[in-house]
């Protein structure tokens, strides 16, 4: 899937079929819903779901919860505008 797709679906009431956990969660906290995207990056035990519980947590406002998640990815601490991390994760995990 490319991120236009990607995009596209975000007006649908459900997520594409066959996007792992972290991708869900991706998806759900663009459409602007942050219990349902945390609770799919929490599904997602490996690094990309840390990756964006890591961006979630610093979504929130939680700096030290985000700073564990982005030890646990194997990143460091994003300082990017928001935004431009949630295009630059879902750009790197689309691509997998």
């Amino acid at each position: 899937m490319k991120i236009k797709d990607f995009e596209r679906s975000l007006s649908a009431i459900d997520p594409p079929s066959g996007l792992t956990e972290a991708l869900i969660a991706l998806w759900w906290d663009a459409r602007g819903d942050w219990e349902r995207a945390h609770s799919h990056a929490q599904d997602d035990e490996g690094r990309d779901g840390a990756w964006v519980h890591a961006y979630l947590h610093r979504k929130e406002g939680d700096r030290g919860n985000a700073g564990y998640w982005y030890g646990r990815a194997g990143k460091t601490f994003c300082e990017k505008p928001l935004p431009e991390e949630w295009l630059s994760i879902t750009q790197e995990l689309l691509a997998k």
